[in-house]
């Protein structure tokens, strides 16, 4: 391909990202000094090469897969952010009282507020934490919290009300004896544990063994329920596209954004930031997905960001970029 296909195909994928509109050649003759005659034997040039497809109700050409992909890797420049989007990320980075998972959240809301795309967040699963503490708060004669960290930094709570013949320091005494033997246990296995090496221990300890043994029960088992870890952001954006006016193909992709098991395959392995197109995606071959992984203070998880082929690749990177190299700083 040489410098003038490049450059034809550059104006012709950033025409129709902006547009949805197929790419005529008269439209591209004062960008690139050509003739229109000149322009449509390149564009058949491209269309020869795999670059360019035609669209059936239109003479104009737009982009394929295989165009998307040599755009992304050869001639696309990463978007500078203007200064508004670079002001809602750093007021999220500065707010020190959001947990990390909380404020990698708040970072794709932001993508999808400003984009219109799909973001999607997948933390670890609990199988892939491990109990650091469990914590006992009084807040009055018959409440506590009970307050459940993992060695990734996740903190899950859930407030209990004690019936009147358990006492607090009861309570107290069994969260010592789990800190002393399952710390370092993975939270997947503690609710096992509780059974078989707990249980035995309180019931010659504690009085009304079984109700406490019931209480860590229920917050091991919540935590380990509430932490699939997976997050959606503007789920909705997706039918705003104009590729998503056909009705299966709305039904389609709502059907894939509530597979669990779909969703949870799109967890990013590679580093960096990559772009995988249609089919290379293994999600849906209308769409494309753009994975970072990222790991602040050993919270591990994947932000993906889902859209049309026809996305703003150079402005999702920078946003992606940017957040990778500033959430770690708060």
């Amino acid at each position: 391909m040489d410098d003038r296909q490049k450059k034809l195909l550059k104006e012709i994928v950033e025409s129709y990202i902006k547009n949805a509109r197929p790419v005529g050649s008269k439209s591209l003759c004062g960008k690139l000094k050509c003739s229109s005659a000149t322009i449509r034997n390149e564009m058949a040039t491209l269309e020869h090469l795999g670059m360019l497809e035609k669209n059936h109700i239109s003479s104009g050409r737009i982009p394929s897969e295989e165009g998307y992909k040599y755009y992304v890797e050869n001639l696309m420049k990463p978007k500078e952010l203007t200064g508004e989007d670079v002001l809602k990320l750093q007021t999220i980075f500065h707010n020190n009282a959001l947990e990390v998972s909380d404020a990698i959240n708040e970072c794709v809301k932001i993508i999808s507020e400003i984009t219109n795309y799909t973001s999607i967040v997948l933390g670890k699963s609990s199988k892939d934490n491990e109990l650091k503490q469990v914590s006992i708060i009084p807040l009055s004669d018959n409440k506590i919290v009970a307050l459940v960290c993992t060695d990734k930094g996740i903190v899950e709570n859930k407030q209990f009300t004690l019936a009147p013949n358990i006492f607090i320091d009861e309570v107290v005494k069994t969260s010592e004896i789990i800190n002393k033997m399952l710390v370092g246990t993975p939270i997947d296995e503690v609710s096992a544990r509780l059974e078989f090496d707990i249980k035995p221990i309180i019931a010659k300890k504690v009085r009304e063994y079984q109700a406490i043994y019931n209480i860590f029960y229920d917050a091991f088992n919540d935590f380990a329920k509430n932490s699939s870890n997976v997050f959606f952001s503007g789920k909705a954006n997706m039918l705003k596209q104009p590729e998503y006016s056909d009705a299966a193909k709305i039904k389609n992709i709502i059907n894939k954004f509530e597979d669990e098991d779909l969703i949870k395959n799109i967890e990013e392995d590679e580093n960096g930031i990559n772009v995988y197109i249609g089919q290379d995606n293994h999600f849906d071959d209308d769409v494309t997905v753009i994975k970072t992984k990222y790991n602040i203070n050993g919270e591990e998880g994947t932000i993906a960001i889902v859209g049309p082929k026809r996305m703003e690749y150079d402005r999702v990177i920078a946003l992606l970029d940017y957040i990778n190299q500033n959430i770690g700083n708060r």
